[in-house]
């Protein structure tokens, strides 16, 4: 080796001072822990103030679909000098009010695949079905057909789509009636 190559290896192998070593003191963790219990805190007292907030709301109790459609029927009357709004609008009626009321997927249906659907099941009479038919297909002239009907047959229409909304309501329960224990004697009873 020369003195050159050694002067060389030499320079190479000193090296510089490391820097002092942090050495942990242990309060961080502890500042560390602190914020996380904050946070914490923080988070159960929110959901405790919005917990508190839901239940001051009034609770309202969802409208029955015959009400809702009745309440849709009337508005269509606005639309009667319209006849093709007014179809549609009695029409989507009827019809989301069955899918409502019997679960039943009427509007995603064309009125052929709907009355052909309906025809095997019980949830119609069968002259509630064909009167609904007639009246699908009265709606479809003249959402479809550019059918351009009169006030007197649009307010048929009107008429048997409130028909099948008040047919097909749900009946209250009535309360069951007491009957009288046979085994005790009319005097029993009066006293």
């Amino acid at each position: 080796m020369t003195t050159n190559q050694t002067t060389s290896l030499a320079a190479n192998d000193i090296r510089d001072i490391k820097p002092p070593v942090a050495i942990p003191s242990g309060w961080e963790w502890l500042w560390v822990t602190l914020a996380v219990l904050a946070g914490a805190a923080i988070l159960f007292a929110l959901w405790k103030w919005w917990q508190k907030r839901q239940a001051n709301i009034p609770f309202e109790p969802p409208v029955p679909a015959h009400i809702r459609a009745r309440q849709k029927l009337e508005e269509a009357l606005a639309l009667i000098a319209q006849p093709k709004p007014f179809c549609i609008l009695v029409s989507d009626t009827i019809r989301f009010y069955l899918e409502e009321r019997f679960d039943f997927r009427a509007p995603e249906r064309t009125t052929e695949e709907f009355l052909r659907e309906l025809q095997d099941t019980e949830l119609l009479t069968a002259e509630q079905k064909e009167r609904l038919g007639e009246f699908l297909e009265s709606c479809d002239q003249v959402k479809f057909a550019k059918y351009e009907p009169r006030e007197p047959e649009l307010r048929e229409l009107h008429g048997s789509a409130i028909k099948l909304v008040d047919e097909t309501e749900p009946k209250p329960e009535l309360p069951p009636v007491e009957t009288p224990d046979p085994r005790l004697q009319p005097q029993d009873v009066a006293q």
